[in-house]
């Protein structure tokens, strides 16, 4: 999706009061119109985004730019903060209760001839782990316990 009209003319209209008689030089001869579709076309990518227009606006090199040089001071804009969801955590409860059902579906879904598989291994692995003392994070620690059956007072 092309930049909207209005987009492309507030640009060319900071741009020649910018740059005077650079800017109006550089298509003197040219159909305006064409030029500004194409201009619109090639920063479409920013149409979800004005602001990056407003940031290079802000940060014009000396030399008047063309529409590659434009498009690629539009790049170089910062990226907008990234905010996390702010979202309630699961009870504990309901995440111990997933945590014993997926134990449950492997536990049935293994071969009841395959007597060597221990498909509780990671559990296990896990447990020794932590009672040598190694720091696990806190979901390893419910997982293993929940796994094999260790239940906590809350």
């Amino acid at each position: 999706m092309p930049l909207p009209t209005k987009a492309i003319d507030r640009l060319f209209q900071r741009l020649m009061l910018t740059y005077g008689n650079e800017w109006t030089m550089k298509f003197e001869g040219i159909d305006m119109n064409g030029v500004k579709s194409m201009w619109a076309h090639e920063l479409s990518s920013f149409a979800d985004n004005l602001k990056i227009l407003g940031w290079a606006l802000e940060n014009l090199p000396a030399k008047c730019p063309n529409v590659i040089e434009f498009k690629n001071l539009c790049r170089q804009a910062p990226k907008p903060d990234t905010k996390m969801l702010d979202v309630d955590k699961a009870p504990t409860h309901i995440v111990d209760a997933q945590i014993a059902e997926m134990v449950r579906v492997v536990t049935e879904q293994t071969n009841p001839n395959d007597s060597k598989r221990d498909y509780k291994a990671w559990a296990k692995k896990l447990k020794s782990r932590h009672d040598a003392g190694e720091k696990l994070e806190i979901f390893q620690v419910r997982s293993y316990k929940v796994a094999l059956g260790i239940t906590e007072k809350y």
